[in-house]
């Protein structure tokens, strides 16, 4: 192997070190408990050689939730293949608050903090990762209507109702809200019947 090749290898590696570090960091203790110096602590290197790799803790923390987006996007492009667009708007909803129910502190970090969208303000970027979850619902949704199987409204704005409401049960689940309130006959199956009366209450609105 040669230097540059060897070079580039361990750069790879150590950024994946720092990565690896701060989301356990992250997952222990919050975001606000996490420090550049912690993370450089946990893997045994000065602090100045982490802002080598990353400007700063929130450069870190976009990098993680763009990490997170890819995972849940692996999760939910088998469902490309299932060919009703209603069942697939179902199965979209079931993966997403499976993720949230098993991946909390990284939904919090994807949907609900602020910190890995300020850095991407400050630069006036998009917020790519979740414009391209959004593609995906929307194309979901406006075939839903040209198969009239919703009734033909505004795509964006259905999809922003769909993604909503699921969003909201998400974060209801990962702030532990709903069994506080919800008969507890009903949570085992709380996901699974709300998102069944979510989607029969869609089919409603067919043409």
């Amino acid at each position: 192997m040669g230097i540059t090749a060897r070079k580039a290898k361990e750069k790879e590696a150590l950024t994946r070190a720092i990565l690896d570090a701060a989301r356990e960091l992250f997952l222990e203790q919050g975001y606000d408990r996490t420090s550049m110096r912690m993370i450089a602590q946990r893997i045994a290197y000065s602090p100045t050689t982490i802002y080598i790799y990353f400007k700063d803790k929130d450069a870190i923390f976009h990098a993680l939730h763009t990490e997170a987006f890819q995972l849940l996007g692996g999760r939910m492009a088998p469902l490309a293949h299932v060919a009703d667009p209603m069942e697939r708007l179902t199965a979209m909803g079931r993966v997403y608050l499976e993720f949230a129910e098993q991946n909390p502190g990284l939904y919090d970090l994807m949907f609900i903090m602020k910190a890995p969208v300020q850095s991407l303000e400050e630069k006036h970027h998009l917020w790519e990762e979740g414009d391209r979850v959004f593609q995906v619902l929307k194309a979901t949704v406006e075939e839903a209507m040209k198969k009239k199987l919703l009734r033909k409204s505004d795509v964006e704005i259905t999809s922003f109702l769909v993604w909503s409401t699921v969003h909201g049960m998400a974060a209801l689940l990962v702030r532990d809200r709903c069994f506080k309130v919800i008969d507890e006959t009903k949570h085992d199956t709380l996901v699974a019947d709300s998102l069944a009366i979510f989607t029969n209450w869609l089919k409603c609105l067919r043409p």
